[in-house]
């Protein structure tokens, strides 16, 4: 008796690779800036919640989020967002201050020392973009903004789920990805 081959996935060699080069360019781009920043002794977690709450400054800057904002915003569970905190609290980044409005609950602020740490991971984002965009043409950067922008619109019309949250947008204070 012959065995035959095990059928093939249509992978279409060649077509929409797209999908793969946006994911892996983050990728890498994310394992590089992780390395740059390592002498600031964050995660990449770590550095991700402090982003996400960066991106209140234009909004509520003193007031900041509670845990379960920052966990929507970051799609992770309450627990692990507590982890966080804890270590970003610890290292003098955020701190924790009782809620004008609600006395239970604790909003996580950014503290002088966190704004300073985001300057300069802003600075190495900056870096690794220059770097990373050299010798491509202004406008093809320009085309390619708007490619992906467009995608992502797409994307967010498909998901046609009112409980999602908006993305952020190029307007966001710090936007490392």
């Amino acid at each position: 008796m012959t065995t035959s081959a095990p059928p093939q996935p249509n992978t279409r060699q060649g077509e929409f690779r797209i999908g793969f080069l946006v994911h892996d360019v983050s990728r890498v781009r994310r394992t590089l800036f992780d390395a740059k920043i390592k002498h600031l002794s964050l995660t990449r977690s770590r550095w991700w919640a402090l982003v996400q709450l960066s991106r209140t400054l234009s909004r509520d800057a003193d007031q900041g989020m509670t845990q379960t904002e920052l966990a929507e915003k970051m799609e992770v569970a309450k627990v692990t967002v507590g982890g966080l905190i804890d270590h970003l609290e610890a290292s003098g980044l955020v701190e924790r201050r009782s809620d004008p409005k609600d006395r239970r609950t604790n909003r996580v602020v950014i503290t002088e020392l966190g704004y300073k740490t985001l300057v300069m991971m802003s600075d190495v984002g900056h870096q690794l973009n220059l770097a990373a965009l050299e010798n491509i043409p202004e406008e093809h950067v320009r085309i390619a903004e708007q490619v992906l922008s467009r995608m992502k619109a797409n994307i967010i019309a498909m998901l046609g789920d009112a409980d999602v949250p908006a993305p952020p947008t190029a307007e966001d204070p710090v936007a490392f990805e």
